[in-house]
């Protein structure tokens, strides 16, 4: 049961950051209207599932966790930002 729970919880995780590539290239793509932008978003997306997977298998490691946590919060803010630029350009 344990050896299943901690495949599903490195497929979430991969999963989740496939997701996020890929929604980050599709806003970019629409952004700058460009489908090719999309399709190596979602290139990259599927390469960083994989390799997700990988390091899923070391989420154990403390330096690991704590990259984690950084690219965590460094996503985070980054979309802050963006969120931020788009209200402001609304109110202008």
């Amino acid at each position: 049961m344990k050896e299943q729970e901690r495949q599903g919880k490195e497929s979430g995780a991969s999963d989740s950051l496939r997701q996020m590539f890929t929604a980050l290239g599709e806003a970019f793509s629409e952004v700058f209207n460009d489908p090719e932008l999309k399709a190596k978003a979602r290139e990259f997306g599927d390469a960083a599932t994989e390799s997700a997977i990988h390091l899923g298998r070391r989420f154990k490691d403390d330096d690991v966790r704590e990259r984690f946590r950084q690219a965590g919060e460094a996503a985070e803010e980054f979309g802050r930002s963006v969120a931020d630029y788009f209200r402001s350009e609304r109110r202008s």
